[in-house]
Formats: C-alpha cells, structure tokens, sequence
C-alpha cells in the first residue's frame, strides 16, 4: 500500500491562508483519484477537493472559488491552497489517494471515497476570527 505523509496544517486567523501537502512513498499508477477531506468534531469526513489522473476536479460546494487543488506528479505530491479561510474551515483534514479509480456518473470527490482510498493522517487547521 502507498502511505501519505500530510504537512501544513496549523493556525490561521480569519481571511488567512495556508497550504496543505500530502507526498505519497510511490507514484500511483493510472488510473488514480486523490484529494482533500476533513472531519469536524462529533461528524462524519466530508470530501473537500478531488482531482483523477486525467485532470478532472472537483470541489465542495463550500471551498469552491477559495480552494485550489492541484498535484506535482514527479514529486508524487498532493496540495491544498487554502484561501479566504474562514472559522467554519476549521477541522482535521485529511489526505487520500484510491488507484484504481474507477467511475462514472459521479463527481470525482465522489469516486475517490467509493474506490477504497488509502488514507494520510490528519492535520489540524484552525480558523480564529
């Protein structure tokens, strides 16, 4: 199995920003979904950002136009640029990558916790006002 090492996370006043990463210990053979959850306390993980080999993306409706997912394959890395942040961004976030990843019909947030993903440890992001 691949394992992800997530960094980045931390405190950040309202308005701020910060960047999250997540290298993965191998490349990850196509197809492969990976992306961004995080879990408030007491609730169940939501997905935030996803993007698969062939460069489709999606977004959480509530990080969209805030929230910038991307990759650097030759480094086997994952990021999440986080902007505009706000209190209510506050959670552990968590990294995943799920290869194969295969969908149809479906976000691809959506595909990537349908296709068994490999899960990072989480990191803390707090949001003061």
């Amino acid at each position: 199995h691949v394992l992800l090492v997530v960094s980045g996370g931390g405190s950040v006043q309202a308005g701020g920003s910060l960047t999250l990463s997540c290298v993965a210990s191998s490349a990850l053979n196509r197809p492969y979904c990976m992306g961004w959850f995080r879990q408030f306390p007491g609730k169940e993980r939501e997905g935030v950002a996803a993007l698969d080999s062939d460069g489709l993306i999606s977004y959480a409706e509530s990080v969209k136009g805030r929230f910038t997912i991307s990759q650097v394959t030759a480094k086997n890395a994952l990021y999440l640029q986080m902007n505009s942040l706000e209190p209510d961004d506050t959670a552990t976030y968590y990294c995943a990558a799920a290869s194969p990843c295969v969908y149809r019909n479906m976000t691809t947030l959506q595909a990537l916790r349908s296709n068994r993903p490999v899960w990072g440890q989480g990191t803390q992001v707090t949001v003061s006002q």
